[in-house]
């Protein structure tokens, strides 16, 4: 059942679309990143479904209500931003008091109790007294959810969470937030432009381009049949190969690395050997085509006799080959 309903929304800045015609349905409970490059309108439109930004057209379903025209502070959602936000001046512990008290009618006490069981919750119970600048990175960001999600929203809304941690960090909170949500089970919208952000964390991917949905689905299907050429070349890495009439596509690790004596498809000159820890990505070109890259096992390379400069030779499963009508056509 579908807790969100963007409706055919429209937003212009100047001339120049932000979003043209988007429409996306996100069910209750689930976890929807909306993926893209940097200036794709997802920020845009996060910020339409928060009401803190006008659409020029079109409509925003939230439970079943039309919230087109509803203010911010009426919508009832929870939000983090990149940057956290935090007061200060005021401790862990006051940051989240400070939000409870705008939205609940609660004594002191109570909220009290609501703030540290949310505290626990996101581990930060032995830092409540302190002060923003007195914690990492992380436990900054953590705070930050913990205020969003102690007034109980009816959803939640993630702006580029993750983007100013280090990598680490980054991948540790990603696996929390998610633990949070689903033992919550609210529904949240989380914007990123890390692909591996939107396939580890997300139940729906929504990925945008210049304005437009391209593709909306599970992380699997987005990564096993990407409807478009953007999304398959965004989405992981990928090897394209043109002629006159259409685009083929196949990803690194479906392609086969095989013996001269047996039966392959193309050859190619080794140019460069990555080492990534169990798989090895080795490169060649075809003649003067575009690079061409392959995965394989890091137990199975060093089996290869390999090196930059040697031959290589490839099969290409037809089972595993997309093809486009054009660079950034449909599938067909």
């Amino acid at each position: 059942m579908s807790f969100l309903q963007v409706k055919n929304v429209i937003k212009r800045f100047d001339h120049q679309y932000a979003l043209n015609d988007v429409s996306i349905n996100v069910d209750k409970g689930e976890l929807v990143c909306i993926l893209g490059p940097s200036g794709c309108g997802k920020t845009t439109l996060l910020r339409i479904i928060a009401g803190l930004e006008k659409s020029d057209s079109g409509k925003i379903i939230i439970d079943g209500k039309d919230s087109t025209h509803l203010p911010a502070a009426k919508r009832n959602f929870g939000i983090v931003f990149q940057s956290y936000a935090l007061f200060p001046n005021m401790t862990v512990m006051g940051n989240i008091l400070f939000a409870l008290q705008q939205k609940s009618k609660s004594n002191k006490d109570e909220l009290e109790v609501r703030a540290l069981e949310v505290l626990r919750m996101v581990d930060l119970f032995e830092h409540k007294n302190k002060y923003p600048r007195q914690l990492s990175g992380g436990q900054q960001q953590r705070t930050a959810l913990a205020r969003a999600i102690a007034i109980s929203p009816s959803f939640l809304l993630l702006d580029e969470p993750l983007s100013a941690l280090d990598a680490k960090v980054r991948t540790k909170l990603r696996g929390e937030i998610r633990a949070i949500q689903k033992r919550l089970g609210v529904t949240t919208i989380m914007v990123t432009h890390d692909q591996e952000e939107a396939l580890t964390m997300a139940d729906t991917v929504i990925v945008m381009n210049n304005a437009v949905v391209e593709q909306a689905g599970s992380p699997r299907e987005i990564y096993g049949s990407p409807s478009t050429a953007f999304v398959a070349g965004f989405i992981g890495s990928m090897n394209f190969m043109n002629d006159d009439k259409a685009t083929s596509a196949i990803r690194p690790e479906k392609v086969k690395i095989v013996e001269c004596r047996d039966q392959y498809d193309y050859s190619a000159k080794v140019s460069d050997i990555e080492f990534r820890g169990a798989l090895t990505r080795v490169f060649g070109r075809m003649g003067s085509s575009e690079e061409f890259c392959v995965d394989v096992s890091s137990q199975d390379f060093d089996t290869m006799n390999l090196r930059e400069g040697a031959m290589m030779y490839l099969q290409i499963p037809q089972e595993h080959t997309l093809r486009y009508a054009g660079a950034m056509g449909k599938a067909v």
